[in-house]
């Protein structure tokens, strides 16, 4: 299964990939009228301080203790790997921030969990943070 990876050592830190995230899962057609004046919620985090810098984003685990703490059945992992969240079935009860030892997940502006879905119903092909990193400290690969 392709996964999205981080090149710690060519991470500039930029947040560039928060803000393409957050634009690809906006709806918006223009990334300024979009994100412009908004609090962002985009779905993989720059972490880190002045010396590393590196991107959080769900790494889609063969065993995702996420879906197996989700009380409501909100999360579940697909034929293709692929963890989903069913925001409609969301509870915002943040078990699954708490078992996820990556910190992936992270509650969206309307207080339901939101995690890194590749991009899948976005059709654009790769993820929008790995499209939209200037460095190509992102890749989209399977290893």
């Amino acid at each position: 299964m392709k996964r999205v990876y981080v090149n710690e050592e060519w991470c500039l830190g930029c947040h560039l990939c928060e803000y393409n995230c957050a634009f690809a899962n906006s709806g918006g057609s223009d990334m300024a009228s979009a994100l412009r004046g908004k609090p962002i919620f985009p779905r993989i985090h720059i972490e880190g301080d002045e010396r590393v810098t590196y991107a959080v984003s769900c790494r889609h685990c063969d065993d995702p203790l996420c879906v197996k703490a989700c009380i409501a059945g909100a999360l579940s992992q697909g034929e293709d790997g692929v963890i989903r969240i069913e925001k409609t079935r969301c509870v915002g009860c943040f078990t699954c921030v708490l078992v996820c030892p990556y910190g992936a997940l992270a509650p969206a502006e309307d207080g339901v969990m939101q995690k890194c879905e590749l991009c899948l119903s976005n059709a654009s092909g790769e993820p929008a943070c790995v499209k939209g990193c200037p460095n190509r400290a992102i890749v989209y690969e399977e290893r």
